[in-house]
């Protein structure tokens, strides 16, 4: 299993990558993008904190895609002196076409489980994924 999760790492790690690299972004801002996509709008200090990253090096992310016209930044309505910052959905559509092959491959493979096979392999992704989320955790507050 775990060495089934390092291949998979890798293997989404590199199709990330490819496109990053087709559209322009480096890895952290496809995975800022992502965040933003999942749990925005957010503001700078929360995208930071979700993706692991120094502010400063948020600033630059944000940045790039604001000038690459994937984010905007609006003020933040609670805070007049704050920003959020949105993805611009309108372009997810670039987004889902470059990863059309995989979710394709994704639907065919889960075609091949019934409900209950899907929903164990659910629950062990999540538990993964939390696992992580914590081992992260562990290694920030050191």
């Amino acid at each position: 299993m775990k060495q089934g999760l390092r291949k998979l790492s890798a293997e989404l790690a590199l199709l990330n990558r490819k496109v990053g690299t087709r559209l322009g972004l480096k890895d952290v801002d496809l995975d800022c993008l992502d965040l933003l996509n999942a749990h925005g709008p957010l503001s700078p200090t929360a995208l930071a904190q979700r993706a692991g990253l120094h502010a400063a090096t948020t600033t630059g992310v944000l940045d790039r895609l604001e000038r690459a016209g994937w984010v905007a930044r609006d003020r933040d309505p609670t805070d007049r002196r704050a920003f959020l910052v949105r993805a611009l959905r309108e372009r997810n559509g670039e987004l889902l076409a470059l990863f059309a092959g995989m979710n394709s491959s994704v639907d065919r493979i889960c075609a091949d489980y019934d409900d209950a096979e899907l929903a164990l392999l659910a629950d062990f992704l999540r538990r993964t994924a939390d696992a992580g989320r914590l081992a992260t955790q562990d290694l920030s507050d050191k």
